[in-house]
């Protein structure tokens, strides 16, 4: 049976239902990871692991991720995006499977590192979405993916929470079938899209120290980067940041991320095409990078937990316009056939980003702890002057379709 093929110009119909698929592949698969990220130093814990291991048990996913984000987006454009999805979320499974069995650390190493080699569902999707939307509606429909990261790790850390009181066997075993489900899911409902690369080209990793230096998306690719090292110094010091200032507990942490989350999935899918459309995707990025700013800074230095709560509210909206924007433009300085091999890249430095910032922003809280989050907001400051060397784009129209 032949694979239905959509493109920009297909029935609007038929590209709604394609982003509903897409949308609930990534939500369904995020519920599965968020189900396990934070109960993994648990599993590492019965393994008398140390904690320099739990860390780089959670490093190791992102090493892989560095580099087979490049491989997996260059199959994405040659062989088709839904296999190369379909692929990340079956490798999920598979992980989940290894860590639920896993006898011993070496193990759990070993899953983390296949979910890493195989995931590329987020910068497959990246590529599914600007395969079918037209350059001016891709900032909004990549805000679906932010909605859908966001509200899975809104039900997958309370589920997982709820399970883990059978045992933490069961939290992996949930987690695998449903990566499983979303995987058959896509395989039913996730049409392919209309997209040709050429039949031969340089390794992505022969084309990486162009695409970083001479390409028109290089100062997006870098500032991508710096973006992406600030969020992750912020977010991965987060827990102690507020244990230590505000004397929280798991139980608070876990319902201001909870909020937090909620407030960024909201603002990516009803703010992002509304603002978008006021201010073009530039001013939209340097907005979001501002409230950042401001979120950040106010929070390092404030003793308030109330206005703590409101600053990081700030900056949770601040993220929610400057990450569909950021990815939006990428995706315009690609061509149609590199969409899959651009996003690979993002995909590799932005995990990049997590492997050196939750470093950097945990050795910073030994000497402080408003340090990480006041770094973290320099970095955001340097995102935004490379963002004002960005060309703005076509101001896009009203977002009333896809």
């Amino acid at each position: 049976m032949a694979i239905q093929r959509i493109t920009p110009e297909a029935d609007e119909r038929v590209k709604r239902r394609a982003l509903l698929a897409v949308f609930i592949t990534i939500f369904v698969s995020l519920i599965g990871f968020g189900i396990v990220i934070p109960l993994l130093p648990f599993y590492a814990q019965r393994f008398q692991a140390s904690e320099l291991q739990i860390g780089l048990l959670f490093a190791s996913f992102s090493v892989a991720q560095l580099i087979a984000s490049p491989i997996l987006g260059e199959w994405s454009d040659r062989w088709g995006r839904r296999p190369v999805l379909i692929l990340s979320l079956l490798g999920s499974a598979a992980s989940f499977v290894m860590l639920a069995l896993a006898p011993n650390l070496f193990w759990l190493f070993l899953s983390r590192l296949l979910d890493g080699f195989t995931g590329g569902n987020i910068t497959t999707a990246r590529a599914y979405i600007a395969d079918i939307s037209p350059p001016e509606r891709r900032a909004r429909n990549f805000g679906l993916i932010g909605a859908a990261f966001g509200l899975g790790f809104i039900v997958g850390p309370a589920l997982g929470g709820g399970l883990a009181s059978f045992g933490l066997a069961v939290p992996a075993w949930a987690a695998a079938v449903i990566s499983l489900l979303a995987a058959g899911y896509a395989f039913v409902a996730l049409p392919e899209t209309a997209h040709l690369a050429p039949a031969k080209r340089p390794s992505p990793w022969r084309e990486m120290p162009a695409l970083l230096t001479r390409s028109a998306a290089a100062r997006l690719l870098w500032m991508n980067f710096i973006l992406w090292l600030g969020f992750s110094v912020y977010q991965t010091t987060f827990p102690l940041f507020v244990a230590v200032r505000f004397g929280l507990g798991p139980r608070e942490i876990g319902y201001i991320l909870a909020v937090v989350g909620l407030v960024g999935a909201l603002s990516q899918a009803a703010l992002v095409g509304r603002v978008v459309h006021a201010l073009g995707e530039q001013r939209t990025l340097l907005v979001g990078l501002l409230l950042n700013v401001v979120g950040l800074f106010g929070a390092a230095f404030t003793q308030s937990l109330f206005l703590f709560y409101l600053l990081v509210g700030v900056a949770s909206v601040g993220g929610a316009l400057a990450l569909p924007s950021v990815v939006s433009l990428i995706s315009r300085s690609a061509t149609d056939a590199e969409q899959g091999r651009i996003q690979g890249v993002s995909g590799s430095l932005e995990s990049l980003a997590r492997i050196v910032g939750p470093i950097g922003g945990n050795g910073a809280l030994k000497y402080s702890d408003a340090l990480p989050y006041a770094a973290a907001a320099g970095l955001l400051v340097f995102s935004m002057w490379l963002a004002l060397g960005v060309r703005p784009a076509e101001k896009p129209p009203r977002p009333d379709g896809q």
